[in-house]
């Protein structure tokens, strides 16, 4: 899996919604289409250049899976987030970096469109923009590989993680499996790949759950509707696990698991249990 991790932050006292997601990615779907768009009317339906428009491929392309996902917390204490881009849509990186960089400096954030100067951009930890200047990077593509293994953990969920078992909303703790699974099939997803059946068994014992439903609803200003993000939330301990699943555990770290991921949704941590 190619993924490129893009981290914004400001200094500045940006007011902010307890659940930032939606918020974020209509500010930044509006300044992206603002940097790539090249048709007069600026409108997608028609436009000659569909097929290579970042913005039409990030939001208005129909059945298609999304290579993105912003990561967030819930409730933060201030302008902090991270843009990860998977497979091919890494090598737009420098579009993505305009477009948050206009969102900040020039159209603004948030219910008072707050902009700011005082904010930094980086790569992989690896400075970009330093508030005043670019920075030519050694590397902006990465590659996931899984460096460590703990057969005892802990799964936090840090925000909510939707799914659907038996054409329902589960709002009890999931299946290990059930886990696994919606990280392998996102990664298909994201790679073009059919979605199948767990490709292994895992092994594994559950020490300790202590899970709960988040309820969370986001008015939509483009769907003049209320959107509901709520789902689970909370942590559970494994003992025993197998490699393969704690390193797809830790995949889901990068890629998120579950709905509406690219809201910031599914946000996991797999620590050890010490």
């Amino acid at each position: 899996m190619r993924y490129t991790k893009i981290n914004f932050k400001t200094l500045d006292d940006i007011k902010l919604n307890p659940f930032m997601g939606s918020a974020l990615r209509g500010a930044f779907g509006y300044a992206l289409k603002k940097v790539v768009c090249i048709s007069p009317s600026f409108k997608c339906d028609g436009c000659f250049a569909q097929s290579d428009c970042l913005y039409y491929d990030f939001y208005e392309k129909k059945d298609a899976y999304h290579k993105y996902r912003f990561d967030i917390l819930l409730e933060p204490s201030r302008f902090d987030f991270n843009l990860y881009l998977f497979d091919d849509a890494c090598e737009k990186s420098p579009y993505v970096i305009s477009a948050i960089h206009k969102m900040l400096g020039e159209i603004g954030f948030g219910r008072d469109r707050k902009t700011s100067k005082n904010f930094t951009i980086s790569i992989d930890g690896e400075v970009v923009y330093d508030g005043k200047e670019f920075k030519t990077i050694s590397k902006n593509i990465l590659c996931f590989k899984s460096k460590k293994y703990h057969k005892d953990l802990v799964l936090r969920f840090l925000t909510p993680f939707r799914t659907k078992k038996d054409n329902r909303l589960l709002r009890t703790a999931p299946q290990l499996e059930l886990i696994l699974s919606s990280i392998e099939n996102r990664a298909n997803m994201l790679q073009g790949k059919k979605i199948e059946k767990l490709s292994f068994v895992p092994t594994y014992n559950e020490h300790r759950q202590d899970i709960y439903f988040k309820e969370l609803t986001r008015l939509s200003n483009r769907q003049r509707t209320k959107m509901q993000f709520g789902g689970i939330m909370g942590e559970i301990n494994y003992k025993n696990l197998d490699k393969k699943s704690y390193d797809t555990l830790k995949l889901g770290e990068i890629i998120g698991i579950g709905k509406q991921s690219v809201f910031g949704l599914g946000k996991i941590k797999v620590e050890d249990s010490k």
